[in-house]
């Protein structure tokens, strides 16, 4: 009889697991977010690669998402319903797994049951000794040939098109230290918990999310520990409901030797009301500095500009940061 690891390694492994839709899955409406399926679905992935990688002896390792191929999501699930998320290996080359995952929603009131996502999703198994080393992946058995050679054909289809990705991402690659390369966006569904009683959002939730934008920004200029210096006047121009999906935008504006401004704007997006259209609810302008490990500043690299808009808004920066050096040596000096 053989061993129980040898016959698991020519089996074609299935995994099953189930979990109730709760409120906070869902959107406003009562739709489970896609986002919390995806999540099953990986989830569902990356045991039974995980599972598979490991039944053969040697290095324990642990299966990492590489690719998911085009998701579609059938039918709509609810609050509620259970999601049975059931997943397949399909096929295994040297070094990955591709696994087939179908997701069924259930209303266990009624027992109906519907396909609501089918997924193909591609893992690498990573050795947790070395996390540099990718480990070899144990076969499956096929049921024919023709099943073996159509996995191969997926397999090498995804190879081709992962490094014709990586090679175009490397190419649009923007340059160090210009505003292209270090703007940031941060998108935020606006729920419950981040209003007032009268479904307005709360503005400190606001300027977290923008001092949080306006942070990554500063971080990806300087690659340093950055802090907030100050903040200029936040206007908010118009009030942000509850189910709005905001878009909090920061973007490098000037530079001084040991500070930058970051403009940093929010535009509110009315789902429910499409009607109204999208619109800029907040602005403001935020100064940063540069930190060493001990707490010191550091010089901020020169912004390099490109084109006349990133010099005019460097100009008026470098305006507001004259005028506002000018108002802390007036009262340094009224202070002595």
């Amino acid at each position: 009889m053989q061993p129980f690891s040898k016959l698991l390694t020519h089996m074609a492994p299935f995994f099953q697991l189930c979990r109730i839709m709760r409120p906070d899955d869902a959107n406003i409406v009562g739709n489970v977010h896609g986002g919390t399926i995806l999540k099953m679905i990986e989830e569902a992935g990356c045991i039974i690669g995980t599972r598979h990688c490991n039944t053969r002896s040697g290095d324990r390792c642990v299966a990492a998402l590489a690719r998911v191929e085009r998701t579609d999501f059938l039918y709509p699930m609810f609050i509620g319903e259970v999601a049975h998320v059931s997943a397949e290996i399909s096929y295994t080359s040297k070094h990955s797994v591709e696994v087939q995952v179908t997701v069924l929603s259930e209303n266990i009131l009624t027992g109906a049951k519907k396909v609501t996502n089918k997924a193909t999703l591609w893992y690498v198994p990573f050795s947790l000794q070395n996390v540099d080393k990718i480990t070899e992946v144990p076969p499956i058995e096929y049921s024919n040939p023709e099943q073996e050679e159509l996995g191969k054909k997926r397999y090498e289809a995804q190879k081709l098109e992962r490094m014709e990705t990586k090679e175009r991402n490397e190419r649009h690659t923007k340059e160090p230290y210009t505003v292209g390369f270090s703007q940031s966006s941060l998108i935020h569904l606006i729920g419950p918990s981040d209003c007032t009683l009268h479904g307005f959002v709360h503005g400190g939730v606001t300027m977290k999310l923008m001092d949080e934008v306006a942070g990554i920004v500063a971080a990806r200029h300087c690659k340093t520990n950055i802090v907030t210096a100050s903040v200029d006047a936040i206007n908010f121009h118009r009030k942000i409901k509850k189910g709005c999906v905001i878009t909090v935008s920061g973007r490098m504006t000037f530079t001084s030797n040991k500070s930058m401004e970051i403009e940093v704007f929010v535009d509110a997006d009315p789902l429910v009301e499409a009607e109204k259209g999208k619109y800029r609810a907040v602005t403001a302008f935020f100064t940063y500095i540069s930190l060493d490990k001990e707490n010191k500043s550091l010089p901020v690299p020169p912004l390099k500009l490109e084109g006349e808009e990133e010099q005019k808004r460097f100009e008026e920066g470098k305006a507001r940061y004259l005028q506002s050096k000018a108002k802390r040596l007036a009262e340094k000096e009224q202070n002595q």
